[in-house]
């Protein structure tokens, strides 16, 4: 075994009980009718009282929440709806048609485990990959979710073409 191999693993060894990260996958996953965002607590932490917010504002499709039939979206719509976990909007119990902005409170995401919801979005764009209906990975990409917790700094991260963010957090106690 190399010396740096070896190293590491004795890294770990001495290191891997005492700390870990809590850190947040994020996934935007285009559906017919409905689209969905899933929020997942990769850590072996249990996390609590968490604000979570997605901004579409500066997504490269110019996206809009599309809640009702008579807005801004097009064809079908989608109310938002919890799928997955214990949230709820913090504004308000609906997202208002053309929203580019939600934000939720999360009482806990347990260590490994997801929460969810799902609700219409579409773009704006004159010409789109896939018509105004379906977001492409590459529409999504730029729009951002942000994350607050405890006393910690809120964390903002832009969503990639794949349509995934990765929320880096500080350590916790595991």
């Amino acid at each position: 075994m190399s010396n740096i191999l070896l190293s590491a693993v004795l890294l770990v060894m001495l290191c891997g009980g005492e700390y870990a990260y809590a850190n947040i996958e994020v996934k935007f996953l285009e559906g017919a009718p409905k689209d969905k965002f899933v929020f997942k607590n990769t850590s072996e932490c249990n996390l609590q009282n968490i604000v979570l917010k997605v901004d579409l504002s500066n997504s490269k499709g110019g996206l809009i929440f599309d809640t009702t039939a008579a807005g801004q979206g097009v064809e079908v719509f989608q109310p938002f709806e919890v799928t997955e976990g214990d949230l709820a909007l913090t504004s308000s119990g609906k997202v208002k048609d053309g929203d580019k902005h939600l934000s939720l409170n999360v009482k806990s995401i347990n260590a490994k485990q997801s929460v969810s919801f799902t609700i219409d979005v579409d773009d704006t764009l004159e010409r789109s990959e896939l018509g105004n209906i379906r977001v492409s990975g590459n529409e999504i990409t730029s729009a951002t979710v942000g994350i607050k917790f405890d006393s910690e700094e809120p964390t903002t991260v832009a969503f990639n073409k794949q349509g995934k963010a990765l929320i880096l957090m500080t350590q916790c106690d595991a």
